[in-house]
């Protein structure tokens, strides 16, 4: 590609009022409206004074400038330009919607988390291609990841703000998704805390209501199965997900009382897995694999009250020692081999997943450090405000839009369902267009030939076609 030397561009002049960049906008709010995004925020907050005016407006305003890729207040401009006034009422300026996320209160942003839980209900009760965003409903295993994040921040200003367990400045944001069976993840509870607390903390409380929203988003689908990394190995935690009727599956820490029930293990216990450099042997229909796994009874908590004890499993997973193979590569052999335990406490039927698959099961916790990485490159690249609760409206915010742009991507077909965020922004929602009225009627112009045309169009007839037919 090079630029065209028939047709030189000899200037540029931002001079047209009838252009828009992001025509995605207009379905994806569609959508948001249909799952009474204004309704329940004007229903649940109570943000006082003229700040907290018409808050389901300005909730509305931030959330679309997320979903066009806004990462800081200022960048809720982008709703003001061009013909952006003809197809969107009400949009505010950004001096507005910061002095609104700067007037909430710690119980300001409960009342947020109760809008986005319910929004996030309505956007899957929305029916036909909306419900696979949740699940295809086919009674599959439902999954729910924990784990927190460190959100890098600069300069003295900011609340809250300290170093972590990662080294970095920033503010710990603690999430929870829930993942089913041929659908990508999505948020269902979210929590920012100070940079310097302890992963643990809170996690009790934000598992209740994750399970809890779970459990309205997938009525009798059997127990979820919560999993996360040893941070969150505790009874407070584990015994919340009992409690509230999930399976647990978390890492444990190799504390003695975990060494002593691996040493119980016998040497024909290991079973070869899929592994990195494993090969399926096809003749025996078996894994040839440096990595095993195996697993145990195990009481997790017993030195705690006999209420807090949880039985279960131990299942563990063993590969040979790095260091060991490469004394043995300078002729420093060792009597026997060395090997790395990595093991994790589950409640989960051995009828249901077996060893080798409950093993394969909870290493898909990984999934959740891809929704870090999503938002991250989004709108959670900053925390805009000095102001500690408008940085954590700001985060239940950028969740909204999270699940309003998973849901959309959805809607608009199979190939997007599953993409990052910055690609479906790309693809649906930083559309340019023209906009047009005739006849009371409003059409927008977009370019031709544009790839995802079908998609788009599939998404738009969904958001602003008419009200599906209701059967009698």
């Amino acid at each position: 590609m090079k630029l065209s030397h028939t047709l030189p561009a000899t200037s540029a002049v931002f001079d047209d009022p009838n252009l828009v960049s992001a025509a995605g906008l207009v379905p994806v709010l569609a959508l948001a409206d249909r799952a009474g995004l204004r309704r329940l925020a004007d229903e649940h907050l109570s943000v006082p004074g003229d700040k907290g005016a018409n808050a389901g407006l300005k909730v509305a305003s931030l959330v679309a400038g997320m979903v066009a890729g806004a990462d800081s207040i200022d960048d809720m401009a982008l709703l003001r330009h061009g013909g952006m006034g003809r197809v969107f009422a009400r949009a505010y300026a950004p001096s507005t919607l910061g002095s609104f996320l700067r007037a909430f209160t710690f119980g300001h942003v409960r009342q947020l988390d109760a809008v986005a839980s319910r929004f996030l209900t309505n956007l899957a009760a929305q029916g036909g291609q909306a419900a696979p965003v949740l699940g295809d409903g086919s009674g599959g295993r439902v999954l729910v990841d924990v784990d927190d994040t460190i959100i890098e921040v600069h300069g003295h200003a900011k609340q809250g703000a300290g170093f972590g367990y990662s080294g970095v400045r920033g503010l710990n944001a603690l999430l929870a998704t829930v993942t089913t069976t041929g659908s990508a993840p999505v948020v269902v509870a979210q929590r920012l805390r100070k940079g310097s607390c302890g992963s643990p903390r809170g996690a009790k409380r934000l598992v209740a209501d994750a399970l809890k929203t779970v459990r309205t988003l997938h009525p009798g689908q059997g127990k979820p199965l919560l999993r996360a990394d040893s941070a969150f190995y505790g009874a407070p935690t584990v015994g919340a997900a009992v409690r509230a009727g999930a399976q647990v599956s978390v890492t444990v820490r190799l504390d003695p009382k975990v060494k002593a029930a691996i040493t119980t293990i016998g040497e024909h216990a290991w079973t070869p897995i899929e592994y990195t450099d494993a090969i399926f042997d096809e003749v025996s229909g078996t894994w040839v694999s440096r990595a095993e796994v195996a697993e145990v009874p195990f009481t997790a908590f017993s030195s705690k009250k006999a209420t807090d004890r949880v039985p279960g499993r131990l299942v563990v997973r063993r590969i040979p020692d790095v260091n060991a193979d490469k004394k043995k590569a300078a002729g420093q052999g060792t009597l026997f081999d060395t090997w790395r335990f990595h093991a994790f406490f589950t409640t989960t039927d051995p009828a249901d997943l077996d060893t080798v698959a409950a093993d394969k099961t909870h290493r898909g916790h990984a999934i959740i450090e891809q929704v870090h990485a999503d938002l991250k490159s989004s709108a959670l690249a900053h925390l805009p405000s000095g102001k500690f609760t408008a940085n954590a409206a700001w985060l239940v915010l950028a969740i909204m839009a999270f699940n309003l742009t998973r849901t959309a991507a959805t809607i608009a077909g199979a190939d997007l369902a599953r993409a990052t965020t910055a690609t479906i922004r790309r693809k649906l929602i930083t559309v340019p267009a023209r906009v047009a009225s005739s006849a009371r009627r409003v059409t927008l112009h977009l370019p031709t030939a544009w790839p995802w045309e079908t998609a788009w169009s599939r998404l738009f007839n969904h958001g602003c076609g008419p009200p599906a037919t209701l059967s009698a």
